[in-house]
């Protein structure tokens, strides 16, 4: 049996495949002109609009698409009422029609969920679908912790910490942006931040597992023109480092939870997770680098999931 999962996220046009031990993982980040901290939504919708076809013939060239038994979608950014994004729309609308087309079941997941799904899927981490768990939900757009629980094929999420302002994601693509690199910023600023001979150090600002990062903006914004660029980079992301360490581990002794799972982009970074490894009080998980970023293969693996338990 194998499956296919849409998401049309943001920032990335992503189609999977899973036999459950395999996976075929076709993604496009979207283009973002240069200068720019993002698109706008009727920019994402026509750019998914172009690259969806053109994708899925891509996986139709490396796999029997007629042997498909299901097919997943993300529908919404968070699997919360009122969560909505238009982008999802794209993928949604394509994956109702590849399930008419074979007559195969459809199921509706998060774009979240898939992140998730994704990371226990990545470092064989199956365990986690058996109890609870912190999983921490690190990308662009997106700070949060989450106690969660896979169930009903679906993941619940109860909010127990995260961003009371921007995001890591936003922080290190602001900053990034406004050093002159492209956007999405955070693997130039880790490539800079690995020539830095020091770090600048910038304020943490953490209440229980709730954090702000719009201070270390300002004070990075302030230190632009007077300081070397790459020191900055590597304070930068120290900051998130350290502001996430505090927080996650406030998490944590709430909870009395030993397991964490980090998902998301900003997760994938070495200087972040490093840190997060070495000082973190739990059993830590991380997504593959490759599934640490947008993908349709975690909403693929869910609808592997649900099919095979119909």
């Amino acid at each position: 049996m194998s499956t296919i999962g849409f998401d049309t996220s943001n920032y990335t046009t992503s189609i999977g495949w899973t036999d459950g031990k395999n996976d075929i993982n076709i993604r496009q980040i979207l283009s973002v002109k240069e200068g720019m901290r993002g698109i706008r939504q009727s920019e994402g919708v026509f750019q998914h609009t172009k690259l969806v076809p053109s994708l899925f013939h891509k996986l139709s060239q490396d796999v029997d698409i007629t042997s498909v038994k299901a097919v997943g979608i993300s529908t919404r950014p968070r699997n919360i009422e009122g969560s909505y994004m238009p982008v999802f729309l794209v993928g949604d609308g394509y994956g109702r029609v590849v399930s008419d087309t074979l007559g195969v079941p459809l199921y509706e997941f998060s774009h979240q969920d898939g992140h998730v799904m994704a990371g226990i899927y990545s470092c064989n981490a199956f365990e986690l679908l058996d109890c609870d768990f912190i999983s921490v939900h690190l990308s662009g757009g997106t700070t949060e912790i989450l106690k969660s629980r896979y169930e009903g094929f679906n993941f619940t999420h109860k909010i127990i910490g995260g961003t009371k302002d921007i995001s890591a994601g936003q922080l290190i693509d602001r900053i990034g942006v406004k050093m002159g690199l492209q956007f999405p910023a955070g693997k130039s600023l880790e490539q800079m931040a690995l020539k830095a001979q020091n770090s600048v150090k910038l304020p943490i600002s953490v209440d229980g597992g709730y954090m702000n990062f719009s201070g270390s903006e300002t004070k990075s914004f302030n230190l632009l023109q007077n300081t070397d660029k790459n020191s900055l980079a590597l304070g930068i992301l120290e900051n998130v480092r350290d502001t996430l360490t505090k927080a996650v581990n406030n998490a944590i002794n709430d909870t009395g939870i030993r397991k964490v799972l980090f998902v998301g982009g900003v997760a994938s970074n070495t200087i972040i997770k490093a840190g997060l490894e070495n000082k973190l009080n739990a059993d830590v998980y991380f997504s593959s680098k490759e599934y640490s970023t947008d993908n349709a293969v975690g909403i693929a693996y869910l609808a592997y999931l649900a099919n095979k338990e119909a």
